[in-house]
């Protein structure tokens, strides 16, 4: 096994981070314009939020975090 380099500037190298950082440009950053930084951590909280507690997310099978988490929690229970 060999460990690879991820070079510098090279985001198609690291899909997850950067479908992530699409995500966040597109769904919060693009649409908010942030007048301080308050307004700017509490807007990207609540969206950090939304994303990691309520929405479906494909990798999951189109579940919400709590959801998988809890049918990994019963399965573990079995």
């Amino acid at each position: 096994m060999k460990t690879l380099y991820i070079a510098p500037g090279s985001p198609w190298e690291n899909g997850y981070n950067e479908s992530f950082n699409g995500s966040l440009r597109d769904e919060c950053l693009n649409l908010h314009w942030f007048g301080t930084m308050t307004e700017a951590r509490r807007l990207i909280e609540a969206w950090r939020q939304d994303y990691n507690e309520s929405r479906p997310h494909t990798a999951l099978g189109w579940l919400t975090p709590q959801e998988f988490a809890l049918a990994a929690a019963l399965q573990v229970a079995e």
